[in-house]
């Protein structure tokens, strides 16, 4: 979908919102296991190091980033009989596929098609990606465009690999309300493109429980991030980060609640600092424990 396109579809956006969602019971029904992003894991200096610690935390499986050595992590894996829940990419940054220039946008797409290939290496089935910044040298349309070209490219393979490509709601000035990010992910037309939702990157400028609710079966896999809006309104917008799971502003029970209303039972992996001792870990497993019964 161009930009001209998604003109007229906004229109018709109250058709975004999935209909007769059903009610299921509360938090013993649930089966949303323990995920703990890669850089959440603040020490271990290799792989299987790493995956250890997070299992004597508590955790279920671990969010890696591409680009690993995929025979270390794959042994990691199985050594410690931890799954691998997602695969981060780890070079959308570096690479962002709305760059103006060409040659990036490619490397951007050869990255996410490693990523990709990584996840399906690892039996996992869905890909973190970022499409990029709206900034002074991208703009908002440019950013939509490049995006969609450059995802039409990689659809294939994610087809084929039966790996999704979740976008995740970063602070990139891009799909800035559920609506819209609803709209961008259907305008695929493939159910290997759905969203990676981070709770706490939302609170600056929405609710996440309203954005689950419209985003519904769009809804790929789930971050545990928390946010306070006191913190940011004082310390600055990025400070807002610094307060510890359960201690901010997110209404982790009506996030469970919408979750619970779409039916969502696939990993909820934790992307917050505080992981750098074992103590530290553990103590962010427990914190996990208490939002997934809230």
């Amino acid at each position: 979908m161009n930009r001209r396109e998604f003109t007229k579809t906004t229109m018709m956006a109250s058709a975004v919102v999935y209909a007769g969602i059903p009610d299921i019971a509360a938090s013993e029904q649930r089966n949303r296991k323990k995920g703990i992003m890669w850089g959440s894991i603040g020490f271990g200096e290799t792989i299987l190091e790493k995956f250890r610690y997070a299992k004597d935390a508590g955790f279920d499986g671990v969010e890696v980033m591409s680009h690993l050595d995929r025979a270390e992590t794959l042994k990691a894996s199985e050594i410690t009989g931890m799954p691998i829940a997602s695969v981060c990419g780890a070079l959308h940054w570096q690479y962002p596929v709305c760059d103006p220039n060409y040659e990036v946008r490619e490397q951007g797409i050869v990255a996410l098609k490693i990523a990709l290939e990584d996840a399906a290496a690892y039996n996992t089935d869905t890909v973190l990606f970022v499409p990029g910044r709206v900034n002074e040298t991208v703009s908002y349309d440019e950013c939509w465009d490049r995006t969609t070209e450059a995802l039409q490219k990689v659809i294939p393979l994610a087809e084929k690999l039966q790996v999704k490509i979740a976008i995740e709601n970063v602070w990139n000035n891009f799909l800035l309300s559920p609506v819209e990010a609803a709209i961008f992910v259907d305008s695929f037309k493939s159910p290997m493109v759905g969203f990676y939702f981070d709770c706490g990157n939302i609170l600056p400028y929405g609710w996440p429980e309203q954005w689950i609710k419209i985003l519904n079966k769009r809804v790929a896999r789930v971050h545990i991030k928390e946010y306070s809006k006191k913190i940011a309104d004082t310390q600055g917008k990025g400070a807002g980060f610094n307060v510890k799971l359960t201690e901010g502003d997110v209404n982790w029970s009506a996030v469970m609640k919408t979750l619970d209303d779409i039916d969502y039972n696939s990993w909820t992996t934790i992307e917050q600092p505080g992981g750098d001792t074992p103590e530290g870990l553990a103590d962010l497993c427990n914190r996990l424990k208490i939002i997934q019964n809230s």
